[in-house]
């Protein structure tokens, strides 16, 4: 990420990188189930998760050739389920923590990057939060987590998530961690990399990709739109990965049915510059590898070219529906809660 004296985004259209370790990284995503822990009694469940989570690794870099980065889905130490809020809050883990020194210690013992997402919580800083995040585990042992900037609203009908991340606590948020930590852009001697479990937001991905990011990792739970991320690549000419879960083996994810959403589980997949499909996978357990030649990409490519002058007197008249910072007044009890606060402060009508 950028210093305090450097700019977020360079007006030469070069971004800011670190050497590489070599000149061509393999990447891959590795498509596993999910399985909701039980809420009521989340030990034996998280540790079940991680274990497969664990042998996931060991399996992904154990045939086919080793991977530089290994992307996993949205939850796979806790799953996702319908869990009440104080079950949610016990089940979230900590990040860094018990269950992500297990997965330094494989990241360490393949040399590789393994970036997955979690429920998490942060007793000292965010106490009752229960916090949506992106996490990296470097090579030599580093933690490093992205929190998810919002959250999709009007999804599930007289409810809304609960969870906290940046636009609903952004006063407070850039108070503690800067402008930066925003969007922000991991720069790795495997490429920069940019972490998201955001969806239909283009706006997003484009800010990462005029901050410097080479490949966006992106994930997923229960289904996503391929064109979303295909277009990622295509709009902004990086490499796009996007992991969701597999069809469970082993019964049906407490809560919700195997294929809804969009378009159900499956079909991970890896993006090239201008969208060029480079993997796909089906709808079961699998890894898919693509080949980036990152010493070459990096020597021609630059930030997108945007001609802002047309777009931003609109941008700058644009009103959201709600307020960001709404967390920071008060924490919905539950889904229903949150709802019924989205209502209340929504500037739009018909919000849903």
């Amino acid at each position: 990420m950028t210093t305090p004296t450097e700019p977020m985004v360079r007006a030469d259209g070069t971004y800011p990188t670190v050497d590489l370790r070599k000149p061509v990284t393999f990447a891959t995503v590795v498509q596993t189930r999910v399985h909701g822990v039980d809420g009521a009694n989340p030990g034996p469940g998280l540790r079940s998760n991680l274990d497969y989570f664990l042998e996931a690794i060991d399996i992904a870099q154990g045939y086919g050739g080793r991977s530089d980065l290994l992307l996993f889905h949205e939850f796979p130490i806790t799953g996702f389920s319908d869990w009440t809020r104080e079950q949610h809050y016990r089940i979230a883990i900590e990040v860094p923590g018990p269950e992500v020194d297990e997965v330094v210690r494989k990241a360490k013992q393949y040399n590789c990057y393994i970036v997955f997402g979690t429920y998490a919580r942060d007793e000292k800083d965010w106490p009752g939060h229960i916090l949506h995040l992106m996490v990296m585990v470097t090579p030599d042992g580093r933690v490093i987590k992205h929190w998810k900037q919002r959250n999709v609203r009007g999804m599930f009908p007289g409810s809304e998530q609960y969870t906290s991340v940046i636009y609903d606590v952004y006063d407070r948020f850039v108070e503690m961690y800067g402008l930066d930590a925003v969007i922000p852009v991991e720069r790795t001697d495997i490429g920069n990399i940019a972490m998201s479990a955001v969806q239909f937001e283009p706006e997003l991905f484009r800010c990462m990709a005029m901050k410097g990011a080479e490949i966006i990792c992106r994930v997923a739970t229960g289904g996503f739109e391929s064109d979303d991320m295909r277009l990622t690549s295509y709009h902004n000419s990086v490499y796009t990965m996007i992991c969701n879960n597999s069809v469970s083996t082993h019964g049906r994810n407490r809560g919700f049915f195997e294929e809804e959403a969009f378009g159900g589980p499956g079909r991970s997949a890896i993006y090239g510059p201008r969208g060029v499909e480079l993997a796909k996978a089906g709808a079961f357990e699998t890894k898919k590898m693509a080949v980036i030649p990152i010493a070459e990409f990096r020597a021609r490519h630059r930030i997108p070219d945007l001609h802002m002058q047309l777009y931003r007197p609109v941008l700058d008249q644009y009103r959201e529906r709600y307020d960001h910072s709404l967390y920071l007044k008060q924490l919905p009890k539950d889904k229903r809660d949150a709802f019924r606060y989205f209502q209340e402060n929504a500037r739009w009508t018909h919000f849903w």
